[in-house]
């Protein structure tokens, strides 16, 4: 008997520190694999403009995963876990399965109060005809989409649930922000103000793909990578961040943090307890039952 119950601590041991196993293969792969797909792009000729293969980073770190713990991965990215209809744990929390849409309209939300801020301060919307560009504009979509896949099937599809079982659906994607806003290690080579725009974008972001796939288990990462797609074609149409102009980052940081607010509120509403009416207090004492035929 002792030793079945040493046993069950083991595995319940192991059981929680088991994602710290997870979440360090992928950040340990993720990292150095997108530093060497940057570092072979050019010799690929795929202009950065159409494709970035650093975004297959996370992809990598996912399939390192995969190969250590097979079934485990597999679940987590059909959708089991905390938070989804499969695996839900914490329905205060839980999404309605339906946020898509809204996750969706989120993305232009951004760019336009970024894209609007910016005109204001600076005069000039900088709106770029997508005809202009030095390559087709359909190519540009379909590859900025498998892009974006590639990360999200990484920081979205795997890292997210899998920190979500052991934090609340607010803390997880905070997290997740931070590691992949310093994923993005270049950035920090630009100027501060430049770099803490981007940081608060990018956990801005985050939290607002949290939030929005929590509760969700089919077309994850087609929603995720949708709205990822969005926000960077909106960018490189309106914006000119690119060019480490500080301004327009920290617009674009704003503009995300204002889009995270409502979804932080309508979370927080619903976990709010259902409020239960007073109950008559019950008397002090049961009166004795009568006995006898009436």
């Amino acid at each position: 008997m002792r030793a079945q119950r040493a046993q069950r601590a083991q595995r319940a041991r192991d059981q929680r520190t088991a994602w710290k196993a997870e979440a360090a293969v992928f950040l340990a792969v993720a990292f150095p694999a997108a530093g060497a797909l940057g570092a072979l792009q050019p010799a690929t000729g795929i202009p950065e403009e159409v494709l970035q293969l650093t975004q297959f980073g996370p992809a990598a770190g996912v399939l390192a995963a995969a190969l250590v713990w097979p079934a485990r991965i597999r679940a987590r990215l059909a959708g089991a876990g905390p938070g989804t209809r499969a695996g839900r744990d914490d329905t205060a929390w839980a999404g309605p399965g339906r946020s898509g849409w809204r996750l969706l309209l989120t993305a232009p939300l951004i760019v336009v109060a970024a894209t609007g801020g910016y005109a204001l301060l600076d005069g000039d919307a900088r709106l770029t005809d997508p005809r202009s560009l030095a390559h087709p504009f359909t190519l540009i979509v379909l590859a900025q989409l498998v892009g974006a896949c590639g990360e999200e099937i990484g920081w979205r599809c795997h890292l997210q649930p899998l920190l979500r079982t052991r934090f609340g659906p607010l803390a997880a994607p905070v997290a997740v922000g931070v590691l992949w806003g310093l994923w993005h290690v270049e950035v920090f080579a630009a100027r501060p103000g430049y770099a803490a725009g981007f940081l608060l974008a990018t956990v801005a972001m985050s939290v607002v793909l949290g939030l929005a796939l929590e509760g969700v288990r089919a077309n994850r990462l087609l929603l995720a990578g949708g709205f990822h797609t969005l926000v960077n074609l909106g960018m490189l149409l309106a914006m000119d961040e690119e060019d480490g102009a500080v301004a327009p980052m920290v617009l674009f940081g704003a503009a995300c943090l204002l889009a995270a607010v409502p979804w932080v509120l309508r979370a927080r509403r619903r976990a709010r307890p259902y409020r239960v009416e007073a109950l008559p207090a019950a008397p002090d004492r049961i009166p004795a039952a009568r006995h006898g035929a009436r």
